[in-house]
């Protein structure tokens, strides 16, 4: 929780086997990548699974995590690429 009291939501991105980033927001994105691993959830995954959880940036609030995940989409692939490569998820 923040100072205000706002839930931490997170924006992610998960690659799938055919090397496509699919950028979602949750409230707990290893649950999230879990839902996808196993077939529930984006539809995204339906045609090549889920295979890593590639990133993950904490946002204040469900309203920043939807801003910035919308900024996220609206990059190249590359640029998303060099996102990961600058903060690798470890966890």
């Amino acid at each position: 929780m923040t100072a205000a009291g706002e839930k931490n939501w997170f924006v992610y991105l998960v690659r799938a086997a055919n090397g496509a980033l699919y950028c979602g927001i949750s409230d707990d994105p290893q649950r999230r990548f879990r839902q996808h691993q196993s077939g529930r959830g984006a539809r995204f995954f339906h045609t090549s699974p889920a295979q890593a959880l590639a990133y993950v940036e904490t946002c204040v609030g469900k309203g920043e995590a939807l801003r910035r995940e919308r900024a996220i989409k609206r990059l190249s692939k590359a640029a998303k690429e060099a996102l990961i490569l600058a903060a690798p998820f470890t966890g």
